[in-house]
């Protein structure tokens, strides 16, 4: 028996490399647009964390003096604890609302850092990102006041 083979009309060879060399810039940019929303994520979480922390402490304060000084330091502590470096100092504003003794008022803290997304290579990425949260703590309406 002789067996007949028939050659294609179309010749595929190297069809492989180029599918290859579409694909995986693709699959690149997808992979890094990951890692950016990522990485914007977590800082939000970790700015979130961080607002929380310095309205809380600011709540507990005496005076506002006290308050501003104890949500920055709780502000940068929880940062880092969480490991996120901001470009700059993280700005850390407070605002204190307190009406007479027995009322009660709110401690308000907004935290904003700049997060670096420029050692990722991703193109056309700017090279910070800034992320900010507010969170408002309740002054309990029993501490003694200045």
């Amino acid at each position: 028996m002789s067996r007949h083979t028939t050659r294609r009309q179309g010749r595929d060879e190297g069809s492989v490399a180029i599918e290859a060399a579409i694909l995986v810039p693709v699959l690149l940019l997808l992979v890094l647009l990951a890692l950016t929303a990522g990485r914007i994520a977590l800082a939000g979480q970790a700015v979130d964390s961080a607002a929380e922390d310095a309205a809380r402490d600011a709540s507990i304060a005496r005076d506002p003096n006290q308050a501003t000084g104890a949500a920055t330091s709780a502000a940068s502590a929880s940062l880092a604890q969480q490991g996120l470096h901001c470009t700059s100092t993280p700005s850390v504003t407070v605002r204190i609302q307190m009406g007479p003794t027995g009322t009660g008022g709110t401690a308000t803290a907004t935290v904003v850092c700049q997060v670096a997304l420029s050692d990722l290579a991703f193109p056309g990425a700017p090279g910070t990102h800034t992320v900010r949260s507010t969170f408002t703590s309740a002054i309990d309406r029993y501490v003694e006041r200045p």
